[in-house]
């Protein structure tokens, strides 16, 4: 089963860049202007990189 990052929007302030876009090594994250991130989901890689660097919760590795 592949593991698959989800975006808890609610838990997201969406009042910053999101620092989590850079960490992913996959490039399956984008932000447009400071809204939620977007995953990409043919690019997640499942690593959990951005998920373990997020410090609101707002990514999770389902």
């Amino acid at each position: 089963m592949e593991r698959k990052v989800k975006v808890v929007v609610e838990n997201c302030p969406q009042n910053h860049h999101c620092p989590s876009v850079k960490i992913c090594p996959a490039g399956a994250l984008s932000q447009e202007g400071f809204s939620a991130p977007v995953v990409d989901i043919e690019k997640c890689i499942g690593c959990g990189k951005c998920s373990s660097f997020c410090p609101k919760k707002a990514l999770v590795l389902e």
